[in-house]
């Protein structure tokens, strides 16, 4: 077996071949792991390939996504007659990679829409794509800890955590989403499914609602351009406590995997990189990238909230951003988008001590990719320099 997850930055990423074995439609193309598949997928040795890509997102395609050789559909997923239109059309698929989601303010809103928004694309595709094979879902973390407006009121799993562990007992479209895939699956004779749960990702998407990466990239180049130090607006739990992370390139490898080895059907799978870091050893690491100056965290008075000041803090610096993109000739976007300032806000919130996955079933089952986690760190942020989306 070609150990193509790390083999795969040697290569030659401009040989492509039109004689496809496969065809993938990705449904969140220009997300953080979408843009992975985009750019994984068509290289002529990839798993299952050569490979035909459609990708769909809603907006229309972005200059950083534009290069990648798929055809883009712009479509908006949570219209079941438009995505019906679109989507029903493509009668060559055979696999789906579903890494898109909505946020909603309340997880039964979430439940809703994003259930709504996959049973739109299956029922779309599963009846009019005879040769459609596959079915990859992604989800996530929160599937043991609980969705974030559960978060400290309900008592997660104890890591490590392994994908045989029950439900909790609480609202979550995971959960929602597993069902609704579960059924539709069923309507098709032979084909199969896998559920993909990888923690924090690093990766690259400027339109990504949860990309740690890039919110941090923002906040170290504000606080460079303004002459800050670069300060923890976190807990002491999340800068003392042991966290591993899912990195893009891997989770895309991770779904191409179970697409197309029998040993990896009807399961779910844990995807992290397969070590560990604390925030307190990457601080510095990310202030070095931006060559700026970095405290080490300090407790507060009281019991650390003073620290989560940083959506406060940002509201007001759309200006200033514009600024920092004028001058270094970056890519116009929007503040809000590259910040994802309530995420960054939400993990380094937590209380909790440890967010740690078993990759012991994906090992089991034939999969044995990882990355180095601070490797992965510098590897993106450097992408997003190099895309011109911060300085």
């Amino acid at each position: 077996m070609v150990n193509w997850w790390w083999e795969r930055e040697t290569r030659d990423a401009k040989k492509r071949v039109n004689n496809y074995q496969n065809v993938a439609l990705v449904v969140g193309v220009t997300g953080i792991v979408g843009n992975s598949l985009a750019e994984i997928l068509p290289l002529s040795d990839t798993p299952g390939g050569p490979w035909k890509v459609y990708g769909v997102a809603r907006r229309p395609q972005p200059t950083w996504n534009a290069d990648h050789p798929i055809h883009y559909i712009q479509c908006d997923v949570t219209d079941p007659n438009q995505t019906r239109d679109k989507l029903s059309k493509l009668s060559d698929i055979t696999h789906i990679f579903y890494v898109t989601w909505t946020n909603k303010p309340t997880e039964l809103e979430n439940c809703d829409s994003n259930g709504r928004m996959l049973k739109n694309v299956l029922e779309a595709v599963i009846p009019h794509a005879p040769n459609l094979q596959h079915v990859c879902l992604q989800t996530g973390l929160k599937h043991y800890i609980g969705s974030f407006e559960f978060l400290g009121k309900v008592r997660p799993h104890e890591t490590p955590f392994h994908e045989d562990l029950p439900r909790l007992v609480t609202p979550n479209f995971y959960y929602t989403q597993e069902d609704i895939l579960m059924a539709e699956v069923e309507k098709k004779e032979g084909l199969t499914w896998s559920v993909h749960r990888p923690g924090l990702i690093f990766g690259f998407s400027p339109y990504s609602l949860m990309n740690v990466i890039s919110g941090l990239c923002a906040y170290a180049a504000m606080c460079k351009h303004e002459d800050k130090p670069l300060k923890f607006l976190g807990t002491r739990a999340a800068w003392d406590s042991s966290w591993d992370a899912s990195d893009a390139d891997l989770i895309a490898e991770h779904q191409i995997w179970a697409a197309v080895d029998p040993n990896a059907k009807n399961q779910a799978f844990n995807c992290s990189n397969g070590d560990i870091i604390k925030w307190k050893h990457m601080w510095k690491v990310l202030a070095e990238q931006f060559d700026v100056e970095y405290e080490e965290f300090e407790d507060d008075d009281g019991d650390g909230d003073s620290r989560l000041r940083l959506v406060e803090e940002m509201k007001d610096k759309s200006e200033v951003w514009d600024e920092i993109v004028r001058q270094n000739g970056l890519v116009p976007t929007k503040f809000e988008d590259v910040g994802c300032w309530w995420f960054v806000v939400a993990y380094f919130g937590y209380s909790e001590t440890e967010k740690i996955v078993s990759m012991n079933k994906s090992k089991e089952h034939g999969f044995v990719g990882f990355r180095n986690l601070k490797t992965s760190f510098i590897y993106w942020i450097d992408k997003l320099k190099a895309n011109k989306i911060v300085p």
